[in-house]
């Protein structure tokens, strides 16, 4: 799977790990940055990313920021983005499984590092369920 990923500065320190995460899983990642901890506007990466996402078929992003929430607010301003604010595996599951989302929102400051291992592997194998999920996916996007 490819993969695209930003942060802003709140969540910039846990991506080396992040993208090491998904580079031994057998994931290519690129990198939309930042690329330092100076002080950013998260709208500005959630939208690139989601643009990126949306451009590259058979792509998903992952975005970080402090708590995950300013980033998923942002991001699923996008039509065709399902961008899902995940605390623990299961919630990565059930945004993958029922909601058929493309990107997954964490917080650096909620989730560590052994809780986003299992985030990741739950989001990576899991996929879209369909059936009477499909039409309520089709409801998000009016």
């Amino acid at each position: 799977m490819k993969f695209f990923i930003a942060t802003d500065h709140a969540g910039i320190a846990i991506k080396p790990d992040v993208i090491a995460l998904l580079n031994h899983m057998g994931h290519e990642v690129i990198d939309l940055g930042p690329f330092n901890d100076q002080r950013v506007d998260y709208p500005d990466y959630a939208h690139a990313l989601c643009l990126e996402v949306l451009n590259n078929s058979a792509t998903q992003g992952i975005l970080i920021c402090g708590s995950g929430i300013g980033m998923s607010l942002a991001a699923n301003k996008h039509i065709g983005i399902r961008a899902a604010l995940c605390h623990d595996a299961y919630t990565a599951e059930m945004a993958r499984a029922h909601n058929d989302a493309n990107v997954l929102c964490f917080g650096q400051r909620i989730v560590g590092l052994g809780v986003i291992e299992s985030m990741l592997k739950a989001w990576c194998a899991t996929s879209f369920e369909g059936g009477r999920h499909a039409d309520r996916v089709k409801k998000i996007e009016l």
